[in-house]
């Protein structure tokens, strides 16, 4: 410890022996901060996360400069997803310790990673959207978008929170339930996590209290007598019950002696099986290695591919057909290698894919209408979901010719998505084309009889009636 006002190590006494500065309070607060330090660290080590950035928070009010504190509390947001939250702490910490600080090994880390920045960006991103969604009553996409912040950072709890929020609203508890429960196993002591399950576990409950069917033994026909912390409860009339006790008493042996096995032989199987796994990952790593060896050549035998599917593309300008074939190839060629570099990118695959008209495909050879219908399966469901949140979110902002757009091509992708067909409905409606939003009512009707959307599609139809009888 050393003195605020010279700096100055301070000795066992109240003041400073070099300057003479009265130290005693602030001893006492310095001691106080070190306290909470120590407190957030017990807390952090069994992962009550919220406990311990209660704890370093009021250490930090205490010694602003505990450059310890800082670093931990850093890693405690980082570990529950708050990244930003996470690097002020960091650079804080680095400002008041420019040399010598795991802080700056922490910050570079992020940093020097453009993938993992790029991530930590599009989960803020969707986030704020999936908030924006809820203040404008889109849950469903809402929803979407938290499952896609959940897949790029599994540790957000604010995330999981508000997923399981929406779940409870929605009336799914058990999905509720489980998105709380990795809530606690990242944080076992988060208040609100805490408060949620609990509203969730009280509906998902048994009932209890339920009578049983048998009968009630009368208090008379038994004896009880207390043995240390147990109560034993004998019936009165041992003749009868001898040979029943006799079985009990065999059974209790063998669980002891099946027991006593137990313990003898299992912990040298036990470690028999750790040298028999511990040799298998050494085999794996030893293939995982060579395995990374490959991917670094294949990954420039894709560079020289790429280079010359480059070129050959340029050549292919000159000697395309008539009857659009080559181009057609080529569209398929630019899905399918959008797809290898990043499956994730479902708008970047979509554009080239959709290019290639069904007119196309019966040009193609059997190997590529192959390739064509692979690709369309792997990537069906994901563009569905892309084309329904901007189908959904156009309808929300009355562009309904945009809606009917993109909710067409949902149903396109996945015709089992009920939403996406009663919000195309629901678009023919609004932008007055009766005859189509007929139809598309009927067929959810017939498609999901006894879904609500089957039942409001029926109450709109027969509104379309009434006004062309009127």
């Amino acid at each position: 410890m050393i003195c605020y006002k010279c700096g100055c190590s301070l000795s066992e006494h109240d003041f400073c022996t070099n300057c003479g500065a009265d130290v005693t309070l602030y001893k006492k607060i310095i001691g106080a901060s070190n306290y909470f330090y120590n407190d957030g660290l017990a807390k952090a080590n069994i992962r009550d996360l919220s406990g311990a950035i209660a704890s370093l928070r009021q250490c930090l009010k205490l010694n602003k400069n505990h450059v310890e504190a800082r670093n931990l509390l850093g890693l405690i947001y980082f570990e529950t997803g708050e990244v930003v939250a996470a690097l002020s702490e960091w650079v804080i910490s680095t400002n008041l310790r420019p040399k010598k600080n795991i802080a700056e090994d922490y910050i570079n880390m992020i940093q020097d990673n453009q993938a993992r920045l790029d991530t930590i960006n599009a989960t803020i991103k969707r986030y704020n959207q999936a908030l924006a969604s809820c203040q404008q009553d889109g849950l469903d996409i809402a929803v979407i978008q938290l499952k896609k912040v959940l897949s790029l950072n599994p540790k957000f709890v604010r995330a999981h929170q508000l997923l399981a929020l929406l779940y409870i609203n929605a009336e799914e508890w058990e999905k509720a339930q489980k998105e709380l429960l990795k809530c606690k196993q990242i944080d076992h002591n988060n208040t609100l996590t805490l408060l949620y399950l609990k509203e969730v576990e009280a509906v998902l409950q048994p009932v209890e209290g339920i009578k049983t069917n048998g009968k009630r033994k009368k208090e008379s026909d038994v004896v009880k007598y207390q043995s240390g912390n147990e109560t034993i409860i004998q019936p009165i009339n041992n003749k009868e019950s001898r040979g029943a006790s006799t079985l009990i008493n065999l059974g209790v042996g063998l669980l002891i002696g099946i027991a006593a096995c137990w313990y003898l032989m299992v912990p040298a199987k036990i470690s028999n099986a750790e040298a028999r796994a511990e040799e298998q990952i050494k085999v794996i790593g030893e293939q995982l290695d060579a395995k990374s060896a490959t991917l670094n050549d294949l990954e420039q035998q894709l560079k020289s591919v790429e280079a010359e599917r480059q070129m050959l593309s340029d050549e292919l300008q000159v000697y395309q057909s008539t009857d659009g074939q080559l181009v057609a190839t080529d569209y398929l060629m630019q899905a399918v290698y959008q797809y290898i570099l990043n499956a994730e990118d479902i708008e970047g695959i979509a554009l080239p894919l959709e290019s290639v008209t069904p007119e196309d495909v019966e040009t193609l050879s059997e190997p590529g209408k192959d390739l064509y219908s692979t690709l369309l399966e792997l990537t069906a469901e994901q563009m569905a979901a892309m084309y329904y949140e901007d189908g959904y979110t156009a309808y929300s902002t009355g562009e309904y010719p945009v809606a009917i757009d993109k909710l067409t091509r949902a149903v396109q992708y996945d015709e089992s998505d009920v939403k996406a067909l009663y919000t195309l409905a629901q678009s023919y409606d609004k932008n007055g084309d009766a005859e189509n939003a007929r139809k598309i009512y009927s067929e959810v009707i017939d498609t999901f009889p006894g879904t609500g959307e089957a039942k409001k599609s029926e109450t709109f139809l027969a509104q379309l009636q009434d006004g062309e009888m009127d």
